[in-house]
């Protein structure tokens, strides 16, 4: 199995950004979480973060056919970004939706999710063990 995990804007400065909301740890331990996950698991990953929008919607593009599910933390894009919504419904890959912070008890602006439109399901509020469970969903409904 294959999997793409996609990380949106400054994911990159975890441990940095609003420790109080993130957590301390950096996005290179994420990074090295999901890996050794993953390896345990037999399941392959590529890792991929971008601040743009259009980078983000080009990796899902070119994501079809090659990976069999996608693990998404769309970040601020979440609230704003039909461009990511239309390209995740594009590909059709099953997707799930990862938030690190639980966006249901933050401001309103972050109530509405375009990605998790075309989500499977939806991980929020978890921390980094979202992305472990989205893993897993994916493994075991594939």
């Amino acid at each position: 199995m294959r999997i793409l995990v996609i990380n949106g804007p400054n994911i990159n400065m975890l441990g940095i950004r609003e420790p109080g909301i993130y957590g301390s740890s950096t996005y290179a331990d994420l990074c090295k979480m999901i890996e050794i996950y993953a390896a345990e698991k037999g399941v392959e990953v590529k890792l991929f973060q971008s601040n743009h929008e259009g980078s983000i919607v080009d990796e899902i593009q070119a994501a079809y056919q090659k990976f069999d599910g996608i693990v998404i933390n769309p970040a601020a894009y979440t609230h704003t970004s039909v461009a990511i919504l239309d390209a995740l419904k594009s590909v059709a890959i099953p997707a799930v939706e990862i938030h690190i912070s639980d966006v249901t008890k933050r401001e309103d602006f972050r109530q509405i999710s375009y990605a998790g439109m075309a989500c499977k399901k939806s991980f929020i509020g978890l921390g980094f063990d979202g992305y472990l469970r989205g893993i897993d969903w994916l493994i075991d409904n594939n």
